[in-house]
């Protein structure tokens, strides 16, 4: 049935092959059934210019399609893991980590090494130094949703 279909097909089968998986991955984004279209679309290529010879039967198309969508696959990988590396928003998903360096007003005393602090909308409890309600703070670390502070 493969053979049938492929003979029929001739070499523009991968191209439509390729092509649907392509269409694929702009219905279900995940960056990884497109590398394996480009492997489909490319094995099309080389049946273009094979498709005469006696070799290129439909099982060498397949393990031809086979070790180039491996390939294309790991070469994605590679591509995209080294061109997520940079951002200009190193600490968008790390809030308390963006507030070190602010200074902020004590809202509630720091006793026995704890306080709040308000910071934009937000009340955070703050570790430190003893200090009273209304002395300023500078925010100098954070762990998990606390703050550490220090006297500014």
């Amino acid at each position: 049935m493969i053979e049938r279909i492929i003979l029929e097909l001739g070499p523009w089968g991968w191209w439509a092959l390729g092509l649907m998986l392509l269409a694929a991955e702009i219905v279900a984004p995940g960056m990884f059934l497109v590398w394996i279209g480009i492997a489909a679309i490319l094995t099309g290529a080389v049946s273009l210019l094979l498709w005469e010879t006696s070799f290129w039967m439909w099982q060498a198309q397949l393990v031809f399609f086979a070790i180039l969508s491996v390939a294309a696959v790991f070469a994605g990988r590679r591509l995209l893991a080294r061109s997520a590396d940079t951002s200009d928003e190193p600490l968008l998903n790390q809030r308390g980590a963006r507030l070190i360096g602010r200074t902020a007003v004590l809202e509630k005393p720091i006793t026995e090494g704890r306080g709040r602090i308000r910071l934009d909308d937000t009340t955070w409890t703050v570790s430190g130094p003893d200090l009273p309600a209304g002395a300023r703070v500078k925010v100098t670390g954070s762990s998990g949703g606390q703050l550490t502070v220090e006297s500014a």
